[in-house]
């Protein structure tokens, strides 16, 4: 269920904020793609809600019930968006509601058992597939470790009696993470070794290919070398695993977790899968959690669950801070993990011990790098190689698309090790051609503008902002720019080949910027300074404009500086008018934009910073554009008017510390 989540999470977050470049991952509410609708996880689960009068005095139960309805009214206003073809605000309002569910399920694991959680799962699913016009799951889970840990954790017993003993090649004090057996640990030793033994070769014969990398970077990062296992029960050492908690990658990230380690997820990359980077952010992490709770099987077992959740089993422990103390009571899950990690490491370590043959590699994950400049397709690049285009996504599998990332920036491709003078020789001679740029889209019959947006990999924001006068009824033969996700000029096309023949490209810089477009006629140009939090997307709106034009205009990309000086085009009757733009601040263009649109709702207050104010929301109105508006944070908003949701109605009133 959470896989789903994850999947429809990163791709609203990564299309709306890298095609439209006027938001950040930190400012959207997240989107990734994938779900079936039947959640295997919910079986023997023991948390369900209560009915409503039995929520009397318990905050966690009464905060469950406050978010699902939070969630609810999320969708509705899904709805009624779009019976307003206010296309844009259904896309934020089924955003919030997916990004509801997906921390609820973080702060409450044991959620997925819950009819009522679980009939409002089904209704956000459901409006998400009508608006991106989705007749089937998106995506389904990959890797097979997520049915072999779900029978793995089904139960805390395989057999009755001990089995197992530690091998007297083991010596447990030279290993820093405990290696005990105990009924758990035998337990799924017997599960490794009796009911699962070919999964167990697999997860071997795997390790010999990644494990050299990461004892070399657990070692540089000061982590026991034993926990490089960890990656076995995490995803069977398949880097593009995705699961069921909607984690990603061979150490299986959720999104914010491995942002706050430094791995980037946009439409075309997530370096989740990136088996070096999330190897290195994994280390990290165990290492933090290891400072926090100052224990091993602890920091692995918060490795998997919430620390809520964790804290919830020690305090029902009597506050005793030791993992086997607590284990009755953390989610199943976690119970079994554990004693998981230590039954693979202790056969790993000793394979023979166990009826294994010790696995014996002819390769090891090692490669060159060349970079690539603009979106090139990787069939051209594998032949440039030497090699199929699947050995190419293998060597570089945070890649999601059929083409290396648009941007002014080269991409380090990963090719095979000795091929590097091979490959630049061919790439360089490389037809321009070969590189395209942005797309004109000719609708089909029964096409909606969010199937159009989902076929792409952009937004519906994006579509309005390239498209001039466009409206939610489109027709047949109706030609739509298609902004470059990331808000590049350099070429992409459309991810569905059958899609390619119908789009042609809008110029032939063949993977340069080009040259900048001329002023159009009856316009005149005027400097604008960009200042700090400004975006592409921001300054096309305040201008009246669209983002490609700012960006053709200037000969740029989507990144820009603070202090750097852009030309923009306005209409010649209109220069005053736009002249006063360049010097307004944020909040003054946040009401000039109120004022542009003719809401006849009364105008908010422009003050000072350090100053509070009462803010009214406006239609459309999100906390991250109303902090951005007055310089201070969603957070600090949010505990300044004791919000439990970053939910908003119209007319509501916020009080805001400007700059704050």
């Amino acid at each position: 269920m959470r896989l789903v989540l994850s999947a429809l999470l990163v791709l609203l977050l990564s299309s709306s904020a890298y095609t439209q470049s006027s938001v950040s991952f930190e400012e959207l509410p997240l989107p990734e793609f994938e779900l079936p609708f039947d959640n295997p996880l919910t079986k023997d689960r023991s948390h369900t809600l209560p009915a409503p009068g039995a929520f009397s005095d318990d905050p966690s139960e009464r905060d469950i019930l406050r978010r699902v309805a939070d969630i609810k009214r999320a969708t509705l206003l899904t709805i009624e968006a779009q019976l307003d073809d206010d296309l844009v605000a259904a896309e934020e309002h089924i955003t919030n509601a997916l990004l509801g569910i997906q921390h609820l399920l973080e702060d409450h694991p044991d959620i997925e058992s819950s009819r009522r959680f679980n009939e409002v799962y089904r209704s956000v699913i459901a409006e998400y597939h009508e608006l991106y016009g989705i007749t089937g799951p998106v995506m389904l889970t990959e890797g097979d470790i997520f049915d072999i840990r779900e029978e793995m954790f089904a139960h805390d017993e395989w057999f009755n009696g001990n089995g197992f003993s530690l091998p007297e090649s083991v010596e447990e004090d030279r290993f820093d993470v405990p290696l005990i057996i105990n009924r758990q640990v035998n337990n799924h030793i017997h599960f490794l070794t009796q009911r699962r033994p070919g999964t167990m070769r697999a997860w071997l014969d795997r390790s010999t290919y990644y494990f050299p990398m990461m004892k070399r970077i657990f070692e540089e990062e000061n982590v026991p070398l034993e926990l490089i296992h960890l990656s076995m029960i995490e995803s069977g050492l398949v880097p593009v695993a995705r699961s069921h908690a909607r984690a990603v990658g061979l150490w299986q990230f959720i999104y914010a977790t491995g942002a706050a380690y430094g791995l980037e997820v946009n439409w075309w990359i997530d370096e989740r899968r990136d088996p070096e980077k999330s190897t290195r952010a994994a280390a990290r992490h165990l290492r933090d959690l290891y400072e926090i709770w100052g224990d091993w099987h602890l920091a692995l077992a918060g490795y998997n669950v919430s620390p809520r959740a964790l804290r919830r089993a020690i305090n029902r422990s009597d506050g005793i801070v030791d993992y086997w103390h607590i284990y009755p009571h953390l989610p199943r899950e976690t119970r079994g993990y554990v004693p998981g990690f230590i039954a693979a490491t202790l056969i790993a370590l000793n394979p023979e011990d166990f009826g294994f043959e010790r696995p014996v590699g002819e390769r090891v994950y090692e490669y060159d790098i060349v970079e690539i400049s603009g979106s090139v397709n990787l069939d051209v690049l594998a032949d440039f190689a030497g090699i199929t285009t699947q050995e190419l996504r293998n060597l570089n599998p945070e890649l999601l698309r059929f083409a290396t990332p648009p941007g002014p920036k080269p991409y380090p491709l990963k090719i095979p090790k000795g091929n590097k003078d091979t490959f630049i020789a061919a790439y360089e001679n490389m037809p321009e051609s070969m590189r395209q740029t942005l797309v004109i889209h000719s609708v089909s019959r029964g096409e909606s503008l969010g199937l159009i947006a989902n076929r792409y990999g952009v937004s519906i924001r994006a579509l309005y902002g390239a498209n001039e006068n466009l409206s939610s009824l489109i027709h047949p033969g109706q030609e739509i720019i298609i902004p470059v996700p990331g808000g590049s000029n350099v070429a992409i096309s459309p991810d569905n080949p059958s899609r390619a023949r119908e789009a042609r490209t809008l110029s032939s810089s063949a993977g340069s910027r080009g040259t900048a477009q001329p002023s159009p006629a009856g316009t005149v140009p005027i400097t604008y300074t960009v200042r700090s939090g400004d975006t592409v997307g921001h300054i096309a709106e305040w201008f009246n404009t669209q983002a490609w034009r700012v960006r053709s205009w200037n000969n740029i990309g989507n990144t820009i500086r603070v202090g750097q000086r852009l030309t923009l085009h306005v209409p010649a009757s209109q220069r005053d008018y736009f002249a006063q733009v360049t010097n307004m601040n944020r909040s003054q263009k946040q009401q000039m934009m109120r004022e542009r649109r003719g809401s006849g709702i009364p105008q908010n207050q422009v003050a000072e910073a350090g100053s509070v104010i009462t803010y009214v929301v406006q239609r459309n109105d999100n906390l991250s554009d109303i902090a951005r508006a007055h310089n201070t944070t969603v957070n600090a908003i949010m505990k300044l008017n004791n919000l439990n949701s970053s939910l908003i109605r119209v007319g509501q009133r916020l009080q805001i510390q400007v700059g704050g």
